[in-house]
């Protein structure tokens, strides 16, 4: 029995975005970022790899909001995810090739830093 990507219980990647994208995603309906312009794909994360990757591109940003992405509801959206290598960071990551409807958007958290200038993941991912 094969279930369709609707009643698969939902699997989530993350966006970490600039406010002022998610603001413009709640004003339009769908999340796009400037690397979707320059590389053909949104940039995605797995839960683990979130805090490694605010760290390397927005540490001390305080302007960051962490999506949660409903991945099986992406895909019967019509839009494709890929699970791409990404040599410099040893691990493949999630791209997605596409805007992002706002209605598969399920969760956003403001991410502030702490005094180190480090993030935590919001408590409901811990």
């Amino acid at each position: 029995m094969s279930n369709s990507p609707s009643t698969l219980p939902p699997a989530f990647i993350y966006r970490l975005a600039e406010a002022a994208d998610w603001e413009q995603a709640q004003q339009t309906g769908f999340f796009a970022s400037a690397d979707l312009a320059a590389e053909g794909f949104i940039h995605a994360s797995d839960q683990e790899q979130v805090l490694a990757t605010a760290a390397r591109y927005y540490a001390g940003r305080q302007d960051i909001v962490l999506l949660q992405i409903d991945e099986n509801q992406l895909r019967a959206a019509g839009v494709r995810v890929e699970r791409e290598w990404v040599a410099a960071r040893g691990e493949a990551f999630a791209h997605v090739f596409g805007r992002i409807p706002r209605a598969v958007i399920t969760r956003a958290w403001e991410l502030m830093p702490t005094v180190s200038g480090n993030f935590e993941l919001p408590a409901a991912l811990s």
